[in-house]
């Protein structure tokens, strides 16, 4: 892989991380006590994944976390034995956790995921103060995974002003990405959603490639963003902005978890960018890294070695 001497800077948010643990059992069934295999322990959430991914294939960014209590010291010790530069951010509560449970008789996977802390106003101001003084003008900010309880829906519309001059990646879901679309971020460089996030907000099925580029084209034409990215699950991916609709197919794999696939994309998309590679490159490298994530057990991310062997089936085409 290139030498991330030659990478942009990338700086990522995570507001609302998690201690992810993950276990199995035979089979999950009411009012029993059910016997847990050994859990595996992992930092969570959007964009400390991201930073997570983009270590793990090669490049460098700074994660920006807000972390408390115990399960806050928890989480840091986990970052740093990563190797992922972070800066934590007091966080108001206790840090969120959550558990991911797989029934091996079934391969099914069940997810659970607490609220996180309640964020007051003041607590808000701070997370302003840290980008201010991270954000380097052309670098990429990637605002990724859900928003803490007490943030306001046009919060990710806040913090992307907050980060002038900065190419601002925004991956959100629920109202905040309703907000998003409704009442566009000025700047905003790229948005991501996956499918159903997009039919519902269509109001429609987008049942083609076509139909998904569509309504990207759509939401670029509107100013919602420069480029909008829709993926479609196990098909791929949709990539819109004003010269180009294309498509990067997924690779096929045997799905052990899609945990962390939508981070591990961004991922791979923004590291890809950041070293001056275009959109088209950038595109495959983030369907490759997802698809590379679902074939890592439970919470864990994309593997280098299986992006790079996976990356040949990326194919890009016109849409």
């Amino acid at each position: 892989m290139p030498n991330p001497a030659q990478q942009t800077p990338v700086v990522t948010l995570t507001l609302n991380p998690a201690l992810d643990m993950s276990s199995d059992v035979p089979a999950l069934i009411p009012d029993q006590k059910l016997r847990c295999s050994d859990p595996l322990l992992d930092p969570g959430g959007g964009g400390l994944n991201v930073s997570r991914a983009i270590s793990a294939l090669g490049g460098e960014s700074l994660a920006l976390v807000a972390l408390g209590g115990l399960t806050g010291d928890r989480l840091a010790g986990l970052i740093r034995n990563e190797g992922v530069p972070f800066l934590a951010l007091t966080a108001p509560g206790e840090t969120r956790q959550s558990l991911t449970v797989t029934e091996t008789t079934t391969g099914r996977q069940y997810r659970f995921m607490l609220p996180g802390p309640k964020w007051s106003d003041e607590d808000q101001t701070r997370v302003f103060t840290l980008l201010r003084a991270s954000a380097r003008p052309g670098a990429f900010g990637v605002i990724s995974g859900s928003q803490p309880p007490g943030v306001p829906v046009d919060f990710p519309a806040r913090l992307a002003r907050a980060m002038p001059g900065l190419n601002v990646v925004l991956d959100t879901s629920g109202p905040a990405l309703v907000e998003a679309v409704s009442n566009p971020i000025p700047g905003l460089a790229i948005l991501r959603m996956d499918g159903d996030e997009a039919e519902s907000l269509a109001g429609r099925p987008l049942a083609t490639r076509s139909d998904s580029a569509d309504f990207a084209a759509g939401l670029v034409k509107a100013g919602v963003a420069r480029t909008v990215i829709v993926a479609r699950g196990a098909d791929g991916s949709v990539l819109v902005d004003n010269d180009r609709r294309i498509f990067a197919k997924a690779a096929k794999v045997k799905v052990r978890s899609t945990v962390g696939a939508g981070d591990s994309f961004v991922a791979g998309l923004v590291l890809t960018l950041a070293r001056g590679e275009g959109p088209e490159a950038a595109l495959a490298m983030g369907t490759a890294a997802a698809s590379a994530a679902v074939t890592t057990d439970a919470t864990q991310l994309c593997r280098a070695e299986d992006v790079l062997r996976l990356l040949p089936e990326c194919v890009i085409s016109q849409v």
